[in-house]
C-alpha cells in the first residue's frame, strides 16, 4: 500500500516544492576516477588494467622494503562531496537551493559550474580531492582533504557575511548539513550556529534540519558523542532528522551505549527508535541498500527498497536517498511516504546515473513491482 499512497501524495503536493528553498553545506570534492595500469603496450588506452583490488594490493605489498610505480589512467573528473551531490538531487526535485561549501576560490572549480548555475553558491575554500581507483570488484578512495580545515563559522562570515548567512537560513525550509566526518571543525561550526545564528531566525516549527555524519568510524567516540549532542541542540529551532546507513547506525548505537540492531525490519526500526529517543531529535532514518526504516516520537516504519543487484553506480546513492527523504519531509508527507521517496530517489539514481525530478519519481513508483 505504501507505493500507491506515496504516488497519490506526490501527485497532489510535489508542485509546492518550487516555492521551497534549501540551504546545504559544507564540503566539496573534485573526484578523479582512474584505472590502475597493469601492463602498458602503447599510448592512451592501450594497456591491460589491474582488474581487482586484491591484485592491486598484492602489487603494493610486493613493494615493501623496495619501491614501485603504478600508473593511474584518468577516466573522468566530476563533482563530488556529500553536500554538492545532495544539493544537485534537491535541485532536481524542484527546490531552490543555496550551497555553502568548499567549491574553490576565487572561482568555483569547473566541476561545480553546473551547480553554480542552478543554485546560489558561496565558496569557503578550495575543494578537497579524491582519486577513486576503480577495479572490477570495488573502489579505493584516496582523499586529500586539508582544505576542509578551513571550513569554519568565521570563514562563512568572511566569505558571505554573517547577516547574509542568517538571511539564507531564515529563508530555508530545509537546512542540510552533511559530511561531519571529513570536516574537522564542523562540530565547532554547528555550536556557533546554535549560539549565534539560529536564535536570530524567525520561529518556524516546520523547518527541517537534516544531518548526515558520513562514515564516522575514523573519528574518535568522544568526537562523535560531542557532535551528536550538538545536533540534538538544533531541536530548539525546528525538526531535526539524522540520516544513517546501516553501518553508521550500528556505530552510533555503540557510541551511545545502545544495543545495535540487525538488518531486518524489527532491528532497523528498533535501532532508529532507540537512537532517536537518546538524542531527543525528531526523526532518525536508517537506509541499508535494500530497505529503509525511520522512527519519530509517534512510532517507527519500515519499507523494502527497489534493490538492484546490478547498479550502474552506487557512489552518491545515500545522498540521493537523503534528498528524497528530506524533500518529502518538507512537503509534510508522512514517514512511510518519506521513506518511499527516499528509496525511489536512490533507486532511480543507481539505475540511470541521473538525479530524478518529481515526475521521474512518480513514474518510477508507478512502474515499481
Amino acid at each position: 500500500m505504501f507505493r500507491p499512497h506515496t504516488l497519490h501524495l506526490l501527485q497532489q503536493h510535489a508542485a509546492r516544492l518550487r516555492d521551497q528553498r534549501a540551504v546545504a553545506g559544507f564540503d566539496g570534492f573534485v573526484d578523479l576516477i582512474v584505472t590502475p595500469v597493469g601492463l602498458r603496450r602503447g599510448p592512451g588506452e592501450d594497456f591491460d588494467p589491474i582488474r581487482t583490488l586484491a591484485e592491486f594490493g598484492a602489487r603494493v605489498s610486493a613493494a615493501a622494503g623496495q619501491s614501485t610505480n603504478i600508473e593511474l589512467y584518468p577516466r573522468r573528473e566530476k563533482l563530488g562531496g556529500n553536500g554538492p551531490i545532495m544539493a544537485n538531487a534537491l535541485l532536481a526535485w524542484g527546490l531552490q537551493a543555496t550551497y555553502i561549501g568548499a567549491l574553490g576560490r576565487p572561482q568555483p572549480h569547473p566541476v561545480f559550474t553546473e551547480l553554480a548555475a542552478k543554485a546560489r553558491t558561496f565558496s569557503l575554500c578550495a575543494p578537497a580531492h579524491t582519486t577513486a581507483i576503480e577495479c572490477a570488484d570495488g573502489k579505493l578512495m584516496l582523499g586529500t582533504m586539508r582544505s576542509l580545515d578551513e571550513v569554519t563559522y568565521d570563514r562563512i562570515c568572511t566569505a558571505m557575511g554573517e547577516e547574509a548567512f542568517v538571511s539564507e537560513l531564515a529563508g530555508a525550509g530545509l537546512v542540510a548539513l552533511v559530511n561531519w566526518t571529513m570536516i574537522p571543525g564542523l562540530t565547532a561550526l554547528l555550536d556557533a550556529m546554535v549560539a549565534r545564528a539560529l536564535p536570530r531566525l524567525p520561529a518556524n516549527p516546520s523547518r527541517v534540519f537534516f544531518f548526515d555524519l558520513c562514515d564516522p568510524e575514523k573519528r574518535s567516540l568522544a568526537d562523535l558523542r560531542a557532535a551528536l549532542a550538538t545536533i540534538g541542540r538544533f531541536a530548539r529551532f525546528g525538526r531535526v532528522t539524522l540520516g544513517l546507513n546501516f553501518r553508521e547506525a550500528r556505530h552510533v548505537a555503540n557510541a551511545l551505549d545502545l544495543a545495535p540492531g540487525g538488518a531486518d525490519a524489527d532491528g532497523l526500526r528498533g535501532m532508529a527508535g532507540s537512537i532517536r529517543a537518546r538524542l531527543g531529535v525528531t526523526t532518525v532514518v536508517i537506509h541499508p541498500a535494500d530497505a529503509a526504516a525511520c522512527a519519530t516520537a509517534e512510532g517507527s516504519w519500515w519499507i523494502p527498497g527497489p534493490y538492484t543487484p546490478q547498479p550502474l553506480l552506487t557512489t552518491g546513492a545515500g545522498d540521493h536517498f537523503n534528498a528524497g527523504f528530506a524533500a518529502a519531509q518538507l512537503l509534510g508527507l508522512d514517514p512511510e511516504a518519506a521513506l518511499t521517496c527516499g528509496v525511489c530517489t536512490s533507486g532511480h539514481y543507481v539505475r540511470t546515473g541521473e538525479s530524478p525530478n518529481s515526475a521521474a519519481i512518480e513514474t518510477f513508483l508507478a512502474n515499481w513491482r
